[in-house]
């Protein structure tokens, strides 16, 4: 009996996903051979959808096609990175001004709410519970998604958490947490939001990338 339509795309949705993840996650570590066998079992999929989960992610920049030789985890560098945060500066920064502008007080509940469960983890991983880690993450990202939440443009949003995914995926291979610099820097970024300060903003925002960047690169695990 063959499957519907509906559950292969299904299927390959969440395949996608739990790959996707683990590469950001660095489960799937940089530069590693993505061999089909092994994947179908790990991630009880055919072959033929991991075929089209991988070439999605190639789209994504997640995965190298290396021809007829398959495919394999994209490798990091510092140059990328850098690239990665700038990048998220500019797209971020000109969104959180148009949040700022338009915001609304729905937009500052979500604020609100995002900022308190983000300083939650952030409590937990300055006790030194990396069991958080991950959570912590999640929360960092739905701070940043909140702030900008407002901006009106989707496809702005889009890019933005295009964008995030990358540049998250240094910050947990590299294992980096700032401690309470990253913590006064989310809560100068929250206080800018609540009194619709962009130009400050966007100063803390860039202090906050520049430096998470450097942190990140300076545990060595990431090479040139």
């Amino acid at each position: 009996m063959q499957d519907k339509p509906e559950a292969l795309t299904s299927v390959g949705e969440t395949a996608w996903r739990r790959i996707r993840a683990d590469i950001i996650a660095g489960k799937l570590s940089p530069g590693k051979k993505l061999k089909l066998s092994n994947l179908r079992d790990d991630y009880g999929t055919s072959v033929a959808t991991l075929r089209e989960v991988l070439n999605r992610l190639t789209s994504e920049g997640f995965v190298v096609a290396e021809g007829q030789r398959g495919f394999e985890v994209a490798p990091v560098s510092v140059q990328n990175m850098r690239e990665l945060a700038e990048l998220r500066l500019l797209v971020e920064g000109r969104a959180l001004e148009d949040s700022f502008a338009h915001g609304d007080m729905d937009w500052e509940a979500r604020v609100v709410a995002a900022y308190h469960k983000l300083t939650t983890m952030e409590a937990g991983m300055a006790s030194g519970d990396r069991r958080v880690a991950e959570l912590w993450k999640k929360y960092d990202w739905q701070f940043h998604q909140a702030l900008i939440s407002a901006c009106g443009s989707q496809a702005l949003m889009h890019l933005h958490n295009a964008v995030f995914d990358k540049y998250l995926r240094y910050q947990l291979i590299a294992l980096s947490y700032r401690g309470r610099i990253a913590a006064d820097e989310h809560r100068a970024l929250y206080d800018c939001a609540l009194r619709r300060d962009a130009e400050g903003a966007r100063d803390i925002l860039q202090r906050h990338l520049r430096g998470g960047t450097e942190h990140a690169l300076a545990t060595g695990t990431i090479a040139a």
